[in-house]
């Protein structure tokens, strides 16, 4: 049994290298710890609350834990676990600086970070975090999001429908070269304004019924060819980007959504350029789920990620 709060599951004889699972692998990160994998929860919702979604996904961080500890230990990475930023007082903006510097010292100190939320809030937090990181650095770096929406609203106050927006303009105040690249896009869950707004600011978005096995691989050439000249990648995940019948448990349904055929050769092209350092999944909300279904995908997707980016990055 895992000596970390949220961590257990089976155990199989032989206990050695060749049974091992999450759960029997994961430590608390430390200061002064050897670079590996580092999850980071981030249990908010009231982005989505804001957004007027069905709150419950700050419930998400547990459910993926939970879902991740039984999962097998494919390579050498160290795993460690960084905890939870929780919002409980609707300080929102409180909230995501707290989870920003809590990552920034999970990058500094060389770990690919993996951030279990948590609404899709959870992704402007990520943003500030790799700021952080990068200081005065000034290298070229693309948001890939998977998600049926922009997430490029303009609002009063931030929610789960603003990050995106809020992190070009944080990029631009800074002189950072950011893309934003979008995978998954519903006509009919984005307003006018919105597809205007992505226009105007550049952003390559593929729209869902433009993606599917016939047309994958010319997607994945282009989308390697838009990253050749980028340094750093931060990859986000927004389940219900999935069909609502993989993914049933999210604060908004997608009506078609990118199955698993499409969206697991998308993250491995990404993960495979080496540039991968961060990831998130977002919007999981287990009050909704069924079976756990939508936190089982969630978990299998972290899973392949961190492995597929931990061979980039080792050459193994």
């Amino acid at each position: 049994m895992s000596t970390v709060d949220g961590w257990g599951g089976r155990v199989d004889l032989p206990e050695d290298a060749s049974t091992r699972r999450w759960h029997q692998w994961v430590r608390k990160a430390e200061a002064g710890a050897a670079p590996g994998v580092a999850l980071l929860g981030f249990a908010c919702d009231e982005g989505v609350r804001r957004n007027h979604g069905r709150v419950g996904a700050k419930d998400g961080p547990v459910a993926l834990r939970k879902m991740l500890s039984n999962l097998p230990v494919l390579d050498a990475a160290p795993l460690y676990d960084a905890g939870t930023v929780d919002c409980t007082d609707g300080d929102l903006e409180a909230a995501q600086s707290r989870y920003a510097q809590r990552l920034a010292a999970l990058l500094d100190a060389g770990h690919f970070a993996v951030g279990l939320g948590g609404g899709h809030e959870i992704a402007f937090a990520s943003w500030q975090g790799l700021a952080q990181h990068l200081g005065t650095r000034r290298p070229r770096v693309a948001i890939i999001n998977i998600d049926a929406h922009f997430d490029l609203r303009r609002q009063d106050e931030g929610s789960s429908g603003t990050p995106f927006l809020q992190a070009i303009e944080h990029a631009q105040a800074l002189g950072i070269d950011l893309q934003y690249h979008v995978y998954g896009i519903s006509a009919a869950a984005n307003t006018r304004v919105l597809f205007d707004t992505a226009d105007r600011l550049g952003v390559h978005y593929v729209m869902d019924d433009q993606l599917n096995l016939l047309t994958l691989a010319a997607h994945i050439e282009q989308l390697q060819a838009r990253l050749a000249d980028v340094d750093v990648i931060y990859q986000t995940i927004d389940i219900d980007g999935l069909p609502h019948a993989m993914a049933p448990g999210v604060s908004a349904p997608a009506a078609r959504g990118l199955p698993l055929e499409v969206v697991e050769p998308l993250l491995d092209a990404v993960a495979a350029t080496g540039k991968l350092r961060l990831l998130d999944v977002a919007e999981l909300s287990p009050p909704l789920d069924r079976d756990n279904v939508t936190a089982r995908v969630a978990a299998r997707l972290i899973h392949r990620v961190c492995h597929a980016a931990w061979q980039a990055r080792t050459g193994a």
